[in-house]
């Protein structure tokens, strides 16, 4: 049952990071579950080692959110998105 919620999670952070970054006729669902989850992933693998980590569910939804965000800039840095 986690996965499950992983990817309806991973999909809401992934569809939110692309209406920010206006990629979001460029992707699809499995494109914004991907992005969403991937993006939640580096972004806790990072605060984790610089020593910092999200307050509760409103700190980690932020955290995967900005995760998401930098995901997606670095796609659009290699040309993946336009």
């Amino acid at each position: 049952m986690h996965w499950l919620w992983t990817i309806i999670i991973g999909g809401i952070i992934g569809w939110i990071a692309s209406m920010i970054m206006k990629t979001n006729a460029q992707m699809g669902i499995i494109a914004n579950i991907v992005v969403g989850v991937v993006g939640a992933v580096i972004a806790h693998w990072a605060a984790a080692a610089l020593g910092i980590g999200p307050m509760g569910s409103l700190g980690a939804f932020i955290l995967s959110l900005i995760g998401a965000v930098v995901l997606i800039f670095i796609l659009r840095a290699v040309g993946v998105f336009k």
